[in-house]
């Protein structure tokens, strides 16, 4: 049952976070990609970075954002280079996988913009404050997802340094060896005046040390936005069931015939949906031994 749900997820099962991801940064790229050679086409390149690019774009001048706030969102979904943003959708289907593996479903998004927008604060920060920095604001900026990424990609492997990848090779590469490589590819891939990225980059990485340190100290910095999420859903959703249950409606029992008093949960619809949910939001290494046996019990039906 276990791999059963996992191939779902894999294979972009309803409400998955990271296939969400991908597809939202895909979408605008191929959108500002289709803009772009129709004004290449038109031999108006500086046209489309003025009047199209600088609106995604997130600026680190304080003036600038002023008239586009919204780009301190979209920044992190927009990307010119193909190159760039096929190792960036790379890095995170890898470390986004695993962190859902790790966590369940629903810190993924949340670190990704925690860490995005972090990066956003620190820079206007530097670039406002820093006298060094002062004079370089006015082109400076931001593009592109790698703070989310990288937000993403420190946070697992804070949880599971030792996880294994790709167990083939002698028993699985470590998931810290396997970050160091992409904090070593992401480094040497932006170009030495980038300042403003290399600064990102960094605050993003730290966003998702600081997440994860804070989840082992009680507080969950995705359970807020994750309402916020169900509540503007629920907006275009008005058909979702939203009544409780009583303990009637969501356990039946039947009673064995070697042993009259033992009870056994039946297995219903509903109750295997509720077990899906938990292990799409907190993982499979959270169920009970109940709810294991349940959906064991499920499989096994279902293979007669």
């Amino acid at each position: 049952m276990e791999d059963s749900y996992r191939k779902k997820m894999m294979l972009g099962q309803d409400g998955n976070a990271l296939v969400q991801l991908i597809v939202i940064n895909a979408v605008l790229f191929v959108i500002l990609q289709f803009i772009y050679l129709v004004f290449s086409m038109n031999h108006k390149v500086p046209e489309f970075e003025s009047d199209v690019l600088s609106w995604f774009v997130m600026p680190a001048s304080m003036e600038k954002l002023s008239s586009r706030p919204w780009t301190i969102l979209t920044y992190m979904f927009s990307e010119q280079s193909v190159i760039r943003f096929i190792g960036n959708m790379f890095w995170l289907w890898g470390f986004g996988y695993i962190l859902q593996d790790l966590m369940g479903n629903r810190k993924l998004v949340p670190i990704y913009l925690y860490g995005g927008i972090a990066a956003a604060i620190v820079v206007l920060l530097s670039y406002g404050m820093v006298p060094g920095f002062k004079p370089k604001a006015p082109g400076a900026f931001l593009i592109g997802a790698n703070p989310g990424i990288m937000a993403i990609a420190v946070a697992t492997t804070t949880i599971a340094p030792d996880y294994r990848i790709f167990p083939m090779i002698n028993g699985g590469i470590r998931l810290w060896i396997f970050t160091l490589v992409f904090l070593i590819i992401d480094i040497v891939s932006i170009g030495h005046t980038d300042t403003a990225t290399y600064i990102a980059n960094l605050t993003g990485a730290g966003a998702g040390f600081v997440f994860i340190y804070l989840v082992r100290r009680g507080y969950d910095g995705s359970i807020w936005m994750n309402k916020v999420f169900d509540w503007f859903n629920d907006l275009f959703n008005p058909n979702k069931k939203k009544k409780g249950r009583s303990p009637k409606d969501e356990y039946y029992y039947k009673v064995s015939g070697t042993q009259p008093y033992k009870k056994i949960p039946n297995i219903t619809q509903q109750r295997i949906d509720e077990i899906l949910d938990k292990i799409n939001q907190q993982g499979y290494r959270f169920l009970t031994d109940e709810e294991k046996d349940i959906l064991k019990r499920a499989a096994d039906e279902e293979d007669l």
